[in-house]
């Protein structure tokens, strides 16, 4: 094996070994990374920036030394003294590799940015939000009556609006008295109601009436992605949506990487909890400035986030978390001021967390519950938040249930080969012609499938880039329906299928599914290592679901809900071909969008709905897959595609699996025909 310095790269975990000296630039371009330059790495444009990472990932196999990257030089210190370069960021052109180093690409470096599909799903709420503004006429100063300005504000807020003790904060005593005058003793007042344990408190004063509103933001901390919807308090309406990727991947790209990367570098909690604050902070900054509102005005805020994010955005150590039995630090709700959290909102804004269920299942799974509402379903439904960690909840008017997969990054376009996340020039919905054995195909940002008129056009800015998770799926199943790819998960030869895009790959075969090397574009190949990691994760997620049917005593379920940003892009077909979820209906299938930011909105705007799911919590029976001996027997059937045990009778009336098989080899001696099994 060369001894040459190895590089991954994060978010894509594109790897390579380069010699010592190849500029970070270099090692990207030639690995296919997604990393900006206009200037042609001469340090002018500083598009190239990069984060090194530094301390032990056991998850790559190699520890970062402080040398890894060659020494800050005067081109990258010009720059920064110039337009400013942000603290521990180099540029790609100018660093270059000295040792084994992680180095993560950050959105604004790509040059295909992410397309964070957390979008804000349409939903009546009933407004009762926490911050509410009120006009009042207070009461002149008077010699007679010797009392502050803040007491008769007070009263008359007790008059006025019946409000009974209310308090403030220093910095509303400094803004009081010129308020008060120059409104001419009447003011607008903005006030958190409180709650069992927190007096109504004054946020914000303006003098005179105020015409505008205050704002909150519902924000979804995911392990991958960060979304936040920025609401108005008074209507309720989204004013503006953003999302970012979350900057701790380049820790590790699941969590238990994280955990792992808390407990091998002395205060890599700390790092996290700063790179995940700082992203945060990045995020409202673009939510507000593309709403054209002062950050000042944002005065609540709700989040919800599986129990490592919630740990490393308070800034616990997750490391209880990463060994049973999976203690959290707390599972009950927590309302606490923004200052406390270092986010640069309003000095006084509250900020609410959704409770967790459980060691492994999360607000977000919570919030999932608040949204979808299982436990007022009258039949029995699945809901599944799909992502790197998928949250499941099975459950009725009776009982609900509540466990969580290890499902890893594979359904985000990670660990595939030719994967990415959601961005323009992403493949996102593949076909395959049966008899043919031809692709067809759409990519992210254009409508036209690649076989039809006007294509090459449509994709003539973004290009052809890789494939995402939903077109991994896709591909995936679509093999499979074309007999390309047989039960166990094995890509037959060229000989074998009939089809010479089945190309030799190694010992085994992979499927060409796009090839632009004569363009200088990528080769896009579907190949056995790319199958082996979906089987893994869909394998993990089915059998969760197939643990709490266990549970509850049932073969099937009413209907399934698939919730979160990937699993509202999931066709339900090819979803159920793979086996990822249990065999029905396919009318029974939908999808619930971003449920889990939804009900982090419905908890920012009604704060009924906050006791609300602290009750249901309470309720949810907890299921831990860890210690379930029937999770691993249901994980070994739910390896093969779509399952080597469960029927799916439903699912064969639907479509015709392929009763294929093919040897490892792939070779075309009497093991390796094409033959029927049985």
């Amino acid at each position: 094996m060369s001894d040459d310095p190895l590089v991954v790269f994060t978010p894509s975990g594109k790897r390579g070994r380069f010699p010592v000296g190849t500029p970070v630039l270099t090692a990207a371009r030639q690995l296919g990374v997604d990393l900006d330059s206009v200037c042609g790495g001469r340090g002018i444009c500083s598009k190239c920036q990069i984060t090194p990472s530094y301390g032990e990932f056991s998850k790559h196999g190699v520890t970062v030394e402080a040398d890894a990257l060659s020494e800050w030089n005067a081109v990258e210190q010009r720059y920064k003294d110039k337009r400013g370069l942000i603290d521990g960021r180099r540029l790609g052109c100018q660093a270059k590799i000295e040792k084994d180093v992680v180095i993560d690409v950050p959105p604004e470096s790509q040059v295909h940015k992410q397309v964070v599909r957390k979008r804000a799903e349409a939903r009546e709420i009933t407004m009762n939000p926490s911050t509410r503004l009120y006009y009042v006429e207070v009461e002149e100063p008077d010699m007679h009556k010797p009392t502050g300005d803040m007491e008769r504000l007070v009263e008359a807020l007790e008059n006025q609006w019946q409000l009974k003790g209310v308090k403030t904060d220093l910095h509303i005593l400094h803004q009081l008295q010129p308020a008060l005058r120059k409104g001419d003793w009447k003011v607008t007042v903005a006030i958190h109601l409180g709650d069992d344990t927190h007096p109504p408190k004054i946020m914000h004063i303006w003098p005179g009436y105020y015409e505008g509103t205050v704002y909150g933001l519902a924000v979804d901390l995911g392990s991958t992605t960060i979304a936040a919807h920025l609401c108005d308090l008074k209507s309720g309406e989204v004013v503006a949506s953003s999302g970012i990727m979350n900057p701790q991947i380049r820790f590790g790209e699941d969590l238990m990487s994280r955990v792992s990367y808390a407990m091998m570098n002395k205060g890599g909690d700390q790092e996290m909890t700063r790179a995940v604050r700082e992203g945060m902070n990045a995020l409202f900054t673009q939510i507000a400035t593309e709403a054209e509102i002062d950050k000042s005005l944002i005065v609540d805020a709700v989040f919800v986030c599986n129990p490592v994010m919630h740990h490393l955005f308070l800034g616990i150590d997750p490391f209880e978390l990463g060994q049973a039995p999976f203690a959290l630090a707390t599972s009950r709700s927590l309302s606490l001021r923004a200052v406390e959290l270092e986010l640069n909102i309003h000095p006084a804004a509250r900020i609410y967390l959704l409770p967790c269920i459980a060691g492994h299942v999360g607000a977000d799974a919570a919030a999932v519950a608040l949204s979808e509402a299982p436990d007022k379903s009258e039949d029995l439904v699945l809901v599944v938040d799909v992502g790197t960690n998928a949250e499941i909840l099975l459950g009725n008017k009776e009982k609900v249930l509540a466990c969580s997969s290890p499902t890893g990054p594979a359904f985000e376009g990670a660990q595939i080969s030719s994967g990415q996340r959601a961005a323009p020039g992403a493949i996102e919905r593949v076909e395959i012609d049966p008899v043919t054995k031809e692709p067809r195909f759409r990519v992210i940002g254009s409508d036209i499938w690649s076989d039809q008129d006007g294509f090459s056009e449509s994709i003539a800015t973004t290009g052809i880039t890789g494939i995402c998770g939903s077109g991994i799926i896709e591909v995936i199943a679509e093999m499979r329906l074309a007999g390309l790819l047989d039960a166990s998960g094995l890509i037959g030869s060229a000989e074998q299928t009939g089809s010479a895009r089945c190309v030799p790959e190694g010992r085994t075969n992979a499927y060409l599914l796009w090839d632009g090397s004569a363009e200088g574009g990528p080769r896009i190949t579907v190949t056995n290592p790319d199958i082996r990691a979906i089987q893994m994760a869909k394998a993990a997620l089915y059998s969760g679901a197939r643990l709490l049917m266990d549970k509850v005593g049932v073969d099937t379920v009413d209907r399934v809900v698939l919730a979160g940003a990937f699993g509202a892009h999931i066709s339900a077909k090819h979803a159920m071909v793979l086996g990822m979820i249990p065999d029905c209906p396919l009318e029974k299938v939908t999808s619930a969008g971003n449920a889990a930011g939804t009900g982090a909105r419905i908890a920012l705007l009604n704060t009924d709905a906050r006791k609300e799911i602290e009750e249901t919590v309470r309720n949810i029976e907890k299921i831990e897959t860890a210690v379930e001996p029937r999770f691993q027997e249901h994980f070994v059937n739910a390896s093969a595609i779509p399952n080597s045990s469960d029927p799916f009778p439903i699912l064969n009336t639907l479509v015709s699996l392929p009763d294929v098989s093919f040897n490892a080899g792939g070779g075309d001696g009497a093991g390796g025909r094409r033959r029927r099994r049985g």
